[in-house]
């Protein structure tokens, strides 16, 4: 994965990336719990704190990112899942942070996250019951940005995931990364320092060719070609 995360970092032409399972009915159905069982103490923090650093690694990619839940994604799946910028569910997908009815808690920025993108009160209901919701629930409560009625071949989140994906990607990449920089730093200040923020990732796109050709293509009524520069 962290191979795979420096190749998206590097390559300033990709727009969007899509988190999407293989395997019909599974997002991510977390951490195999048989092989935590037979570790040390030391070998189940350090397991636990490297798999955090990997989420934060996808939660820090420049460009956004979408999740396309179409099946299970509880415990480490979902934070996973919470790891990206946009969550697609379809309605038969199952979502939870289960850890408290397995004696743990969520170890991967679960407990963090959730409550950044729920209410607090929610968050705290949801992992203190261990409560599994569906992709309905999860859309109602704000958890995911929407929530697709299943199709025949169970890949409804992905084909929604990949809709959006397109229009993203229809934007330029450089703008794209730094909306997202000012977005996740500022959020995390006063809204006044967040100005800053923004004026600072403003700067760094204004010497783009892509800017210029952004507004090359407005004033000649035309669609643009971003190359990512």
């Amino acid at each position: 994965m962290r191979e795979v995360n420096s190749i998206l970092r590097e390559d300033t032409k990709i727009s969007v990336v899509i988190f999407h399972s293989l395997v019909t009915g599974i997002f991510c159905a977390g951490a195999n719990l048989k092989e935590r069982f037979k570790m040390n103490d030391v070998e189940v923090a350090s397991f636990v704190r490297g798999l955090r650093q990997t989420f934060i690694d996808i939660e820090d990619l420049p460009m956004p990112t979408i999740a396309a839940i179409d099946g299970v994604a509880v415990g480490g799946g979902l934070e996973l899942a919470l790891a990206c910028d946009i969550r697609v569910a379809s309605d038969t997908a199952k979502l939870g942070l289960v850890e408290t009815g397995r004696g743990l808690i969520p170890g991967a920025g679960g407990t963090q996250r959730l409550p950044r993108v729920v209410h607090t009160n929610i968050a705290k209901e949801l992992i203190f019951t261990s409560r599994i919701i569906s992709g309905i629930e999860a859309k109602q409560l704000g958890l995911v940005n929407h929530s697709v009625p299943q199709n025949s071949t169970n890949n409804a989140a992905f084909e929604k995931a990949l809709s959006l994906a397109q229009e993203i990607a229809s934007n330029a990449p450089i703008a794209l990364r730094c909306a997202k920089q000012a977005i996740n730093e500022g959020i995390q200040l006063s809204i006044k320092d967040g100005y800053e923020i923004e004026q600072k990732c403003y700067e760094k796109n204004i010497p783009t060719q892509d800017r210029r050709e952004g507004m090359l293509s407005f004033m000649e009524k035309r669609k643009p070609n971003y190359q990512g520069c």
